[in-house]
């Protein structure tokens, strides 16, 4: 694995680059496959950031600590990516092993963090032109609206994009 040491704003000495490496090499021991681990050490006043970007097999995993003391927000991003890579590797595990009874077993101990629908609306769609499918979306107070589009007569969805402006999703042809 390569471990790579950035600081921005300061100069990373040898003994903090050592840190940062000896923690974030013993995700080797979780995941064999990971080719580069970068780590991004800043300090902004009193704010001490340490961020984490490993690549393993397509995947990035990514996190950041910020803490009072570079030393600690290194630890604190460790324990951050320790979560996550466990995450992941029984995920791994999981799509292996198909529905055998390793699987369940493991699905049994873990809490589903999968959102689930606790809600079911129905609704007649009126068919409109976008610009109405707006003007009911405004007066409803939501941040999106799905109606049926009067010209083409398929479902569409608009919705509020955070700089105020709006979005349409049309089906592809």
């Amino acid at each position: 694995m390569n471990v790579i040491v950035n600081g921005r704003q300061f100069d990373v000495t040898p003994a903090l680059k050592k840190y940062a490496d000896e923690k974030i090499k013993k995700f080797e021991r979780y995941l064999p496959n990971i080719t580069e681990a970068i780590v991004t050490l800043s300090i902004e006043k009193y704010r001490h950031k340490a961020e984490v970007l490993l690549k393993a097999n397509g995947v990035a995993i990514q996190a950041e600590g910020i803490t009072g003391e570079i030393y600690s927000a290194i630890d604190e991003v460790v324990e951050k990516l320790d979560k996550q890579v466990k995450k992941y590797k029984e995920k791994l595990v999981s799509h292996r092993k198909g529905e055998g009874k390793k699987a369940e077993a493991v699905s049994q101990k873990i809490p589903a963090e999968t959102g689930r629908i606790i809600k079911k609306r129905e609704f007649d769609t009126k068919p409109m032109n976008p610009d109405e499918a707006v003007m009911q979306m405004e007066l409803l107070r939501r941040d999106f609206f799905v109606f049926t589009n009067e010209t083409s007569g398929d479902i569409n969805v608009v919705y509020r994009i955070k700089d105020g402006n709006f979005g349409l999703v049309e089906p592809a042809k």
